[in-house]
C-alpha cells in the first residue's frame, strides 16, 4: 500500500486547495492589518485595551507615526478606528432664546480633533459615539451663552468675543471625551419669519430713527452754540474797532451797504432781482463816496 500524503492529496483535489487558501486568507486577514496615516488604531483584547498604533502628537510629521502594517492576535484582539483628522461637528436650525427675549434660528459648527484615542473608545466607544456625545454639549453652550446676549451683539464685532467663550465652555466638557475643539463658528443667526421678525424689525427701524433724531437735534444744538460764540466774536470784534476809530468803522459799515445794495456782492445792476436807486448827489447816504472828514 502506498503512504498516504496530505500535500499531494491538496493539489490533487482542488475544493481542499481552495478551502485551504481560505483559511489562510481568513487568519492572514486576523492577524494582519494597515493602520493608515489618517487613522488612529486602538488595539482591545477581551475587550480591554492593550495598545494603541499611530496615536496623534501635536507638530509630530508623517511617515513617523507607527503608520503601516501591524500584527495581532488573530480573532483575540480587536481594532478600534479612530480618526486622526480634525473632524466637523454641525448644528443646524437650532432655536435659542437672546437675553432681550428674541428667537433665534441659529446654524453653527464646531470642529475638534481626538487627542486622546483611548479615552475616546473607554468613555464614547468610539468617534461616533463621542460625536454624539459632543452634540448635547455643544447645545448646551451654545445656548448658556447666546442667553446672556442681545440679538444685536451677533451683528456687532462682539461676535468673535462670543464665539470664543463657546469653545471655552465646549472643550471644559469634551476634555473628558479625549477631544480637543479646534474653532467654534456660528454660520447663521436669524430672526424666525413672520411675525415676530416683523415686529423684531420694526422696533429695530424705530430705535435707529430715535437714535438719529438725538444726534441731529445734538448737532443743531451744537451748530447753534457755535454760532452764536462766532457771532459775539464778531460783534466784539466789531465793538473794539469801534472804541478805537469810530469814523473808520462808519466807513466800513458804509462800505458793507454799498457792496450789497449796488449788486457788487454778486447781483448785477439792473439784472433780475435788482432795484433801480434815484439818488441826489447831496444825499446823506453817498456821503462815504466824498471821502473822509467831507
Amino acid at each position: 500500500m502506498n503512504g498516504f500524503s496530505w500535500t499531494g492529496l491538496t493539489w490533487r483535489n482542488p475544493v481542499v486547495a481552495g478551502i485551504a487558501a481560505l483559511i489562510l486568507v481568513i487568519l492572514a486577514a486576523a492577524t494582519f492589518a494597515i493602520v493608515p496615516e489618517t487613522q488612529q488604531a486602538v488595539i482591545l483584547r477581551f475587550e480591554q485595551p492593550v495598545g494603541i498604533i499611530n496615536e496623534w502628537h501635536g507638530g509630530q510629521p508623517f511617515g513617523t507615526t507607527g503608520a503601516g502594517l501591524i500584527a495581532r492576535w488573530p480573532f483575540i484582539d480587536k481594532i478600534v478606528w479612530v480618526d486622526k483628522r480634525i473632524l466637523d461637528l454641525d448644528l443646524e436650525d437650532t432655536r435659542v432664546l437672546s437675553s432681550d427675549q428674541r428667537p433665534i434660528n441659529v446654524d453653527a459648527f464646531a470642529r475638534f480633533r481626538i487627542v486622546d484615542p483611548l479615552r475616546t473608545v473607554l468613555t464614547a466607544g468610539g468617534e461616533l459615539g463621542v460625536e454624539n456625545a459632543l452634540r448635547p454639549i455643544f447645545n448646551s453652550a451654545l445656548r448658556n451663552e447666546l442667553g446672556k446676549r442681545e440679538f444685536a451683539e451677533l451683528l456687532s464685532p462682539e461676535r468673535g468675543q462670543l464665539m470664543e467663550n463657546i469653545q471655552t465652555g465646549l472643550q471644559r466638557d469634551a476634555k473628558k471625551y479625549g477631544v480637543e475643539i479646534v474653532d467654534v463658528r456660528i454660520k447663521r443667526a436669524d430672526l424666525p419669519a413672520g411675525l415676530p421678525l416683523d415686529s423684531a424689525l420694526s422696533r429695530m427701524k424705530t430705535q435707529r430713527q430715535q437714535q438719529a433724531a438725538t444726534i441731529r437735534a445734538e448737532g443743531q444744538r451744537n451748530a447753534q452754540i457755535v454760532r452764536a460764540d462766532a457771532d459775539a466774536g464778531a460783534a466784539k470784534i466789531y465793538a473794539d474797532a469801534f472804541g478805537k476809530d469810530a469814523e473808520f468803522y462808519d466807513f466800513y459799515r458804509a462800505m458793507q451797504s454799498y457792496r450789497h445794495t449796488f449788486g457788487a456782492d454778486g447781483t448785477p445792476s439792473g439784472g433780475p432781482g435788482s432795484t433801480n436807486f434815484v439818488l441826489s448827489p447831496n444825499n446823506a447816504y453817498l456821503k462815504q463816496f466824498y471821502g473822509r472828514g467831507k
